[in-house]
This record gives structure tokens, sequence and C-alpha cells, in this order.
């Protein structure tokens, strides 16, 4: 088969994929950050959400035909991809759809993991007839040319696919982790495993499963149907499905390294579970860097997003003792720096920050107006806060711990209810009459 071929068979693979980004999860070790809306739909790097990545590399691989399941406190998620998402072609069977969890199976249970997202869907899916299913976690922060995943589960024969992150030994305790042999078999499957096996070739690394698979369509509706009635399984493609698979059927492991998107040859593939409030600050923060890991400014891979119509950055005031002004630091749309000094932070759109405040290596969410005399440091501040007048957190952990919540590595997370409760009268005890 010479080039044009297999050149051909891909986009024909491409154009008869499915790609499914499940965004139903919370995302609880995000705290408080996903009290009111979804883990995929929180904001990262300035403008963008989650979900805009994975389904960014969608588009830009040449997969067109997308479903987001949703399930938990997706408004906000579902008005985002209906605002920024709209742009497809209906008659040339282009499509981001959203699969609300409907309960339409016999059982009408929510979604009860990941597997079983997909099985309640099957009649939909089989309607779109694909001849190939790509499972995205809706979650993750990454660039991934997914038709290099596709042309690699082709070549292999494979009946799944499995992407996987090489990562040190250490740090894949915490993972799902993939035991592979030298051809890429996976031989192995677990689960954040306290003695991990290194991946093939290398005794320092190991093979940390990204949650992204590609199935063959028929082979996954068995799979489902099966799993589904297993009344001892969870559902879930991480914690059932793929290690029930081990010496099966064919099953793959696809290297990252083999399909990340870099922006310069000798860069580390990027990706990022920012599941945590500390990888959520560190992947945010990351990006005030001279050189971050994640290139945004990449325009050969671009990502999508809803381009709200907001007013340039604004930095206002040059006098010796307030000074509007912004360091090593990303400024949104619609911000206001008046009088204020940032230093080392970044500013989701339409921020203020007011006369003799300072903002040092702070995350600062969208709508948020932090007034005068702040010191703000080492923090994540949530959607429209109203920062009072004169608050100072980073400097005294005990009472930021007693006011606010704050993780292992000391960052302090605020938001609007906790603010709200600095103001609330303390709790009146009541004598027995």
């Amino acid at each position: 088969m010479d080039q044009m071929d297999v050149a051909y068979d891909l986009n024909r693979a491409l154009k008869g994929t499915l790609a499914l980004v499940l965004a139903g999860g919370r995302g609880s070790r995000l705290m408080a950050l996903t009290d009111d809306e979804a883990k995929p739909a929180v904001p990262f790097a300035g403008k963008f959400r989650i979900v805009d990545f994975p389904l960014s590399n969608c588009i830009n691989s040449g997969i067109r035909r997308i479903a987001v399941p949703t399930q938990y406190k997706a408004h906000t998620l579902i008005r985002h991809i209906q605002r920024g998402w709209s742009f497809f072609r209906a008659e040339i069977n282009e499509f981001v759809e959203l699969w609300p969890a409907q309960q339409q199976t016999r059982d009408e249970a929510w979604y009860r993991g990941t597997a079983d997202a997909v099985y309640q869907n099957l009649d939909t899916i089989r309607a779109h007839d694909p001849d190939y299913i790509l499972i995205l976690a809706g979650d993750h922060v990454y660039r991934q040319d997914y038709s290099r995943m596709l042309a690699h589960h082709l070549e292999s024969g494979a009946d799944v696919t499995v992407s996987c992150v090489e990562v040190p030994l250490e740090q894949a305790k915490g993972f799902g982790v993939v035991d592979a042999d030298a051809d890429d078999n996976i031989v192995g499957f677990l689960e954040k495993p306290a003695d991990p096996p290194h991946m093939p070739g290398d005794p320092t690394r190991a093979f940390a499963s990204m949650g992204i698979y590609i199935f063959n369509r028929p082979f996954l509706e068995d799979l489902l149907e099966a799993d589904a009635a297993d009344a001892t399984s969870a559902h879930d493609f991480g914690k059932n499905i793929i290690p029930g698979l081990i010496g099966r059927c064919k099953l793959i492991a696809h290297r990252l390294s083999d399909s990340a998107v870099r922006s310069t040859p000798d860069a580390e593939p990027y990706w990022r579970d920012v599941g945590t409030v500390d990888a959520y600050w560190e992947a945010n923060l990351d990006l005030v860097n001279v050189t971050p890991e994640l290139d945004l400014y990449d325009q050969g891979w671009p990502i999508w997003t809803y381009q709200e119509q907001l007013p340039s950055a604004k930095f206002v005031f040059d006098n010796e003792d307030r000074r509007g002004m912004a360091v090593d630091s990303l400024v949104s749309g619609g911000c206001i720096i008046s009088g204020a000094t940032v230093r080392g932070s970044l500013l989701f759109s339409n921020v203020r920050v007011n006369s003799y405040s300072t903002v040092e290596h702070t995350v600062v969410l969208p709508g948020t107006d932090i007034g005068r005399n702040c010191r703000i440091r080492n923090a994540i501040i949530g959607n429209n806060c109203r920062v009072p007048e004169g608050l100072v957190v980073g400097e005294d952990r005990a009472l930021d711990a007693r006011r606010f919540h704050v993780t292992e590595r000391g960052v302090t997370l605020i938001t609007q209810r906790m603010l709200e409760a600095l103001d609330s009268p303390a709790p009146r005890s009541v004598e027995p009459a």
C-alpha cells in the first residue's frame, strides 16, 4: 500500500470516528471550585475552560463528530459549548452534541461510571454508525494529535488502544499503570500500585493511563452489554473494562510521546490532570513563566473557546504611592488594574484590582473585584468574588485556614461564600432555661 492509500485510509477512519468527551464528573478534589459547576467547565489559562482542550484536540486532529455526555451541575458547561462550539456544519455530518444524563435504560439510573455513561448512549451511538469510538476525559489539559493515535490503532490491528503518558516510577503510584511488553502489547493494568512496573526499555519510568481509549465500535458494544449485566462491576473503563481485557484481545499501549503536540522538537509531552487545588494553581501559574511548558501561542495547534467580546485590559495611575502595573503575569480582557500591583499572577476576564493592593502568585477567576489595600499571596480567588478592603491572605497560614481552605502546599482557596461567612455574626450560645 503506497502513502496515498495510507493517507486515504486514515482520512476515512477519521471521518468514521466518533469522539466521546466524558464531562459528567464533579471533580471533588478541586473542593469549592466545583461547588457550582462540573470540573470540565472550570476556567483555565485566563480565557479557556478545561473542556476546550480535548475538544480543540479533536478539531485539530480532523475529528469532527463529537459528543459530550454531561451530568453533574452541567448548566455552565452546556452554555459554554452552545456558545463557543456551534460552528460545525450538520450538512456534512459535523457536530458537537450534548448528551445530558437522561436515564435511558431500564434501570433508570444516572451515569454510574465512565463505561455506563457510554452504555446508556449506545442507541444514539448506533444511530451515528461510527467505525471507531474515541473515549476522552473532559477534565485534562494537554495537546495531542488523535490522528496519530488512530493511525497506530489501525497499523497494529488493535481491538483497543490505550493512550499512556510516561511518568517517573514514584509518581506512577498515583495513577492507573499499564504494564506492556517490548511491542507495547498491554499485559497488565494496575490501579495505583505500590510497586509500579516500569515501561519497556526504561527502568526509571512507567506508563500511566491517560483515560483515553480507541475502540472498534462492534467490540465496544459487546463489552458494554456484558459489563451492564455484571452486578459486581463499577461500570468504569479504568477499573473494570480495561483490566478485564488483559489476555482476551489485541490491547495496545500508545505512547503520548508519539502523538503529543510540541512547541519544539525536544520539548517534553505536556499532560496535566489539574484535579487538585495545588495542581490547578501550579498549572495556571506555569503559564506566566517566560517559557511555559504549555505553549498557548502556537498558532499551528490553536485552543478554541467561546470568545467573549470584552474591552482590552487597562492599567491606570502612575503615582509613587499607587501605580497600576502587572509584571510576569497574564491579564485577560476586561481587567482593570487601578493603582495596584500584580506580580507572577494570572487574572481571568473582568477582574478589577483596586488601589494600594498587591496580588502575588495568585490565580483570580472571572468577575472578581479586589478591594483597596489588600495583600493577597499564593491564592486562588473564585468566580465573582467581592474581596473586602484590607484583606490579607498568605501571611498567616493559621488565620487563613480558619477563614478559607488552605492546601498542603499553602495555597489558599477563597470563594464568595467563604467571604460572606466573614461578615456573618458568630452563632450565640443558648443557655438552658
